[in-house]
């Protein structure tokens, strides 16, 4: 019998933590931690042909049963999940049956469900709730092509920001600019109907379990559109309470709603970072949100002072957590698994950041035919050499999956990379030579503005 290796026995002798759905940001990030715990990976790439096969029959009770017959067998300490569409849920089903630590799975669907995060906020915080109003695709037409109840008289009720009432990605979701786009949309979603309706099922079925009071998921959320900068403020909830992360702040192609890049630290003043921290901790509170992580996606009006809540998701923004770690020299993954173990994250020691400021910059295009090729080898090998820090995912470029991304979100990513730097100039610096390695535009900085090197103060590093 050949001996254990070190890292073998120390996985041995090691908590064992079950993974769901543990991919991209989240494979790269565990991978780092391997050894500190066991773990028992479980889950299909969505992202594969074999993967959107199972998902057609994807049944997630019974699958978070078998994981719960597993992690019972095995004496998991914690199960995590930092995935989208089903890992957080499935997470918190198998918490509860585990009897571990986790947010619960009530709470976990009224941040899924939008409509009901909307009537959370209204009772609690209507301040930072958008005007909306919940619309059943079956009744689209029937009231003249029009979101009767956004603003009077009803002939105003354009534009609109039209998405479903549980999606992931921003799929579907778009501005809609009058009655013709109205019905061009729901035409379309006619013709995809069984698709969409099989990808909800299962999400489906668990909330009609847990949250019936929330109504169907099957529904589309029409609401007013807001033109304000748009920030994540990401944090989690223990024994002790609520506590701050960091924010992270978005910048949009320009004149469209997709994601250029996203910046860290945040460039807005500490006020409104409380302010938006105790939004949160209100909704949070009324969800009965247990133990995990959160991320709150919303508007800020620099005129109004007005903050405007986007979205919550309920888990870690994983991939975000590259700016945390080379910046406040924190790791989020770390402290999910920490907390998901019942544990202080604020007890994991940190390391020196290797960066001021640190960003993660999307490639993305608006035309199919303006997609580059994928990277030879040779320039992925010379990315590694000069740039050993990075985090960098390219995507598939199958004419499926560009005709998937145009129908569902107007834009395909074609990839992503997080790098760090002392200023924002260093930002800009590294995203140019990236994209002469690899072959492609400088697209993340498509409108550089030289001037917004300024933005980043010494204090701009907050954490709680």
């Amino acid at each position: 019998m050949q001996p254990l290796s070190v890292q073998q026995a120390t996985a041995a002798m090691s908590p064992r933590v079950g993974l769901v759905f543990d991919y991209d940001w989240d494979t790269v990030a565990h991978r780092r931690l391997e050894g500190l715990v066991a773990f028992d990976r479980s889950g299909f790439d969505l992202f594969t042909w074999a993967g959107r096969l199972r998902l057609l029959r994807f049944d997630l009770t019974a699958f978070a049963n078998r994981l719960a017959a597993r992690g019972h067998r095995y004496a998991w300490s914690a199960v995590v999940s930092h995935h989208e569409l089903y890992g957080a849920l499935v997470a918190a089903l198998v918490a509860e049956r585990l009897g571990l630590p986790g947010p619960g799975v009530r709470a976990v669907l009224a941040c899924h469900h939008k409509g009901y995060t909307r009537a959370i906020l209204q009772q609690v915080c209507p301040e930072a709730n958008l005007r909306s109003v919940v619309v059943d695709p079956a009744a689209a037409f029937t009231q003249g092509g029009l979101p009767w109840a956004l603003t009077a008289p009803v002939s105003q009720g354009f534009p609109v920001y039209l998405k479903p009432v549980r999606a992931t990605f921003s799929v579907l979701a778009r501005s809609i600019e009058g009655p013709t786009a109205w019905e061009a949309y729901f035409s379309q979603l006619a013709r995809d109907r069984w698709i969409t309706r099989r990808l909800l099922a299962p999400f489906e079925a668990v909330l009609q379990a847990y949250l019936p009071e929330a109504g169907s998921s099957f529904r589309f959320l029409a609401e007013e559109p807001v033109w304000h900068p748009q920030y994540n403020l990401d944090g989690y909830v223990d024994r002790s309470g609520t506590h701050l992360l960091g924010v992270v702040d978005a910048v949009s192609y320009p004149g469209a709603q997709a994601f250029q890049r996203w910046e860290y630290p945040s460039r807005l003043p500490a006020l409104v970072v409380d302010a938006a921290l105790a939004i949160a901790k209100k909704f949070l509170k009324a969800i009965g949100f247990g133990q995990g992580f959160f991320n709150m996606e919303f508007f800020y009006d620099p005129t109004s002072e007005k903050i405007s809540v986007i979205e919550f998701n309920p888990r870690l923004s994983s991939q975000f957590s590259d700016l945390y770690r080379m910046v406040s020299g924190c790791n989020p993954h770390a402290m999910a698994l920490s907390l998901a173990q019942g544990q202080d994250p604020r007890a994991l020691p940190t390391v020196a950041p290797t960066a001021r400021v640190a960003a993660s910059l999307v490639w993305r295009a608006f035309d199919a035919q303006d997609i580059p090729r994928s990277p030879t080898r040779e320039a992925l090998g010379r990315l590694a050499r000069d740039f050993p820090a990075q985090t960098v995912f390219t995507f598939s470029r199958s004419p499926a999956a560009i005709r998937r991304a145009f129908t569902w979100m107007e834009s395909y990513r074609y990839g992503v990379v997080n790098v760090g730097a002392a200023d924002s100039e260093g930002l800009y610096r590294q995203s140019a030579q990236i994209s002469e390695i690899l072959g492609w535009p400088n697209a993340p900085y498509a409108q550089h503005l030289p001037a917004l090197s300024q933005a980043f103060g010494p204090a701009a590093v907050r954490a709680r």
